[in-house]
């Protein structure tokens, strides 16, 4: 097995009190790293620390929005002092909203954007002037399957993801000749996370992830492995590759099917009344780094899908192409 080299390293987490990012925290704990945790819920961020702390790791909380600039600069500049270094940004905290966009006020939009394309462009301009001082750093940004797929349902969440694929590329492309300053990109399939609990919630319905679903711990251990070995991009699960192969290959059917998969769905789901979910505000509920929606621990058991998504995109690629002959 690979030595991970983490110990002693400074790294920051946002959005690290539940979730992916919590799953994160004690991932990397587990390598005595100084950890530096941040999200809006301090109640929840003082809990994860001390599960971290059990692994002997120092771990420093701070209370931070990620849409307001000045509190992410304050984050960096915490962290800096703590330490005097930063060797890890990890770009990880992430809301979502879903329903019709025509019946999903434009400030909700607005604010998946400013948290999940604005909040890691924060992050990146925070941190960027200590990795140029020191002439090092990796940028790790946890942006998922919507980075390369587009969410029906989700127009804000889908606009914000694609930006922050673009945004990644762009940003390494002014960073070479900066060799030892990395920008790592992540594309998680379905996780079982609280996120989906925590949505927005405009379509009138109960909302649960597509599976297959996976362990976060999964995406937790590539953020480790990454940090201590930067590679431009990483797909955390079959499906994120099957599904950045479909799009590639048959973009519009792709989207067509996502969208009458998710109308089905819509049909059978029970109803539920309009929600903000934590856009605006953080909530009490749903700390943990599970949402209990997949079967954790168990990969090989999301094969059946697989194999099934698989036969399905072929057999349509296949039919697409015949009827354009």
């Amino acid at each position: 097995m690979k030595e991970i080299r983490l110990k002693g390293k400074t790294i920051v987490i946002t959005g690290a009190s539940s979730g992916a990012g919590r799953a994160a925290a004690v991932e990397f704990a587990q390598h005595q790293p100084n950890l530096v945790l941040a999200s809006r819920n301090i109640d929840a961020l003082d809990e994860v620390a001390e599960e971290c702390r059990e692994f002997g790791a120092d771990v420093l909380t701070v209370e931070t929005d990620v849409t307001d600039p000045k509190a992410v600069i304050a984050l960096a500049n915490t962290a800096n002092d703590w330490r005097n270094r930063i060797d890890v940004w990890i770009n990880n905290a992430g809301v979502l909203a879903a329903g019709d966009f025509d019946s999903t006020p434009m400030e909700v939009h607005e604010q998946v954007i400013k948290t999940n394309l604005l909040g890691y462009m924060n992050g990146a301009h925070a941190v960027m002037p200590f990795f140029k001082s020191q002439h090092y750093g990796t940028i790790i940004n946890n942006i998922s399957v919507g980075g390369f797929t587009a969410v029906p349902y989700g127009a804000g969440y889908s606009a914000s993801k694609f930006g922050l694929t673009g945004f990644s590329e762009a940003l390494r492309g002014e960073l070479t000749k900066w060799p030892h300053i990395h920008v790592c990109d992540l594309y998680p399939a379905f996780l079982d996370t609280p996120g989906i609990q925590h949505a927005g919630n405009y379509t009138g319905k109960q909302l649960r992830p597509a599976p297959p679903v996976y362990d976060p711990k999964r995406l937790a251990e590539a953020m480790v492995n990454v940090a201590d070995d930067p590679r431009t991009s990483t797909y955390i699960g079959s499906t994120s590759l099957l599904l950045k192969v479909s799009h590639a290959l048959f973009p519009e059917l792709t989207t067509k099917l996502t969208g009458s998969i998710m109308r089905r769905y819509f049909k059978g789901a029970a109803p539920i009344s309009p929600t903000s979910g934590n856009l605006f505000n953080t909530v009490k509920y749903g700390m943990a780094p599970y949402g209990g929606f997949g079967i954790p621990g168990k990969p090989k058991a999301h094969r059946k899908y697989i194999a099934a998504g698989l036969a399905t995109g072929l057999v349509a690629g296949l039919c697409l192409t015949l009827f354009r002959k």
